[in-house]
């Protein structure tokens, strides 16, 4: 017997939080308990990160007119976003690709300034911070599915303007708003399936032994 296993409850509960989680677009009007909240960016801060730099920084979003600004940015990339995919543009724009008006709580999560005197892990590799930062939001959003609670993670921003928009320090980076709330349902599938824009691949595409793969 291993003593360091879990029970099989407790490993179900792990592997169906990561089967069922859902970059989700779409909430209902509920609020968050604050200590549900704190729990969840408790776990979040608990993410393993290299050199134990911790480059993680979560700006939570409370005032409305900031919210308003917020979604402003996103809305003007989805625009241009749409406009580079070229034949794709119609399809992309029937897409619903945020729900920062309609989730409960909008976090912000940003890199710190003054990275560079982490050096342990990063000499080489000085990505690590934004690796260790998305092991934070990892966390944050498998526990947030166990919670029953929706998370989706909005990229279409520009990363200069939303930090000038958030008054950051000159060095940081915003690298995620993420939309957190309750839903009325999970999607069965991934939503870029449903909506049949990407479909998933199988994971033997992805593992090769000893070389890349020819």
């Amino acid at each position: 017997m291993d003593n360091h296993k879990f029970t099989d409850q407790q490993i179900s509960g792990v592997y169906r939080a990561i089967a069922e989680r859902r970059d989700m677009r779409h909430f209902i009007d509920k609020p968050v308990p604050l200590a549900t909240l704190e729990k969840l960016l408790q776990a979040a801060h608990q993410a393993g990160s290299v050199g134990l730099m911790q480059p993680w920084r979560f700006i939570r979003v409370t005032d409305s007119a900031l919210r308003h600004a917020i979604h402003q940015q996103v809305e003007t990339e989805r625009q241009l976003t749409a406009k580079a995919l070229g034949e794709r543009q119609g399809d992309f724009m029937k897409l619903k690709v945020e729900g920062i008006l309609e989730c409960a709580e909008l976090l912000v999560v940003a890199l710190p300034d003054k990275r560079e005197q982490h050096i342990f892990g990063r000499r080489t590799l000085p990505e690590m911070d934004i690796a260790s930062a998305a092991c934070a939001i990892q966390n944050l959003w498998l526990t947030a599915r166990a919670e029953g609670l929706g998370m989706g993670w909005v990229s279409l921003f520009d990363p200069e303007k939303l930090a000038i928009l958030l008054k950051m320090p000159a060095g940081s980076q915003p690298i995620a708003i993420l939309c957190l709330g309750h839903v009325k349902e999970f999607y069965p599938r991934p939503m870029l399936e449903l909506e049949n824009w990407a479909k998933g691949r199988a994971l033997k595409e992805f593992i090769s032994e000893n070389y890349w793969p020819d």
